[in-house]
């Protein structure tokens, strides 16, 4: 039995911009496991990834960290090209490949007490796999992927179609600020939290960059301070980030205070640097004991 089990697309990324290109792994599991690699307890985490055999090299370096994965072969590998102008908000992103998306007949033997899914395109996980993994433990799920929908080479932003249904079954959902709203159809966080958890997740993440985090659980709405970085050097992965530390401290046992603190505290660390994330668990408790800023338990 593992603690968690992270499942996943490990993703080539082709980066271009006006002065070079260059080719990187990524996805969601990739940040994620890369990241729980540097916490102390590590041993009982699992990845279930698919790519194509030409990539398996991305996965056999966590192999070589003692990062237990199993991999599903795939045709394709998930690949993404995201092109920068010179100013780095103007990006362009297609999508140049596809890997198969994960089936329940595949995922069936798994054993865990967290199942975390890194959705990043909407057909990742389809129903039937949200209903199977519920009933095998406690369920995450970041809602990025199914908010994204590719036809052709083109990625296009979309709703949901399935979420009042596949949400029924989910204990965990991390969402930024856009992804709530276009959840919910509110801007307004504490409605849309409220909306989200009546339409039945128990643990609404809702992450808001610099302004930090809410939490919404057993009806407490709790707001997480975003600890402030030396320098913001790379934001690429920080909400993976996030969920690992979130998962990790909750399967400790922590409370959703005592984990949110310290996943917005190892996001920190790991907008202090590019890649994934790559501190300590005894930094990530420094900046928490240290800061004068704490969680705050708001009406809702």
């Amino acid at each position: 039995m593992n603690d968690i089990c992270c499942i996943g697309h490990i993703t080539l990324d082709k980066i271009v911009t006006p002065r070079q290109t260059i080719y990187m792994p990524g996805g969601t599991s990739y940040y994620f496991s890369h990241g729980i690699y540097h916490l102390n307890d590590y041993k009982h985490y699992k990845l279930v990834t698919s790519l194509a055999p030409s990539e398996y090299k991305s996965a056999n370096e966590l192999r070589d960290k003692g990062i237990d994965v199993e991999i599903i072969p795939s045709q394709h590998t998930v690949y993404f090209e995201n092109k920068y102008g010179e100013n780095q908000n103007n990006r362009t992103q297609r999508v140049l490949a596809k890997a198969d998306p994960f089936t329940v007949e595949k995922l069936k033997h798994l054993e865990a007490r967290f199942f975390h899914l890194g959705s990043l395109l909407s057909d990742d996980f389809p129903l039937d796999v949200i209903k199977f993994l519920s009933q095998k433990g406690v369920l995450s799920v970041d809602a990025q992927g199914y908010l994204r929908e590719v036809r052709g080479e083109n990625v296009y932003p979309v709703d949901w179609s399935e979420k009042k249904e596949a949400l029924k079954y989910i204990d965990i959902l991390k969402v930024n600020e856009h992804e709530a709203a276009v959840l919910t159809g509110s801007s307004d966080y504490g409605e849309a939290i409220r909306l989200l958890h009546e339409w039945g997740v128990k643990e609404v993440l809702l992450t808001l960059g610099s302004e930090g985090s809410l939490i919404y659980a057993e009806n407490t709405l709790f707001r997480i301070p975003a600890y402030p970085p030396k320098e913001v050097v790379d934001a690429t992965g920080c909400g993976d980030t996030y969920m690992l530390g979130y998962l990790y401290m909750r399967n400790k046992g922590a409370s959703y205070a005592e984990a949110g603190t310290f996943a917005a505290a190892l996001s920190t660390i790991k907008l202090e640097k590019s890649g994934p994330f790559c501190g300590t668990e005894q930094a990530a408790a420094d900046i928490v004991c240290t800061s004068h800023l704490i969680p705050e338990i708001l009406s809702c």
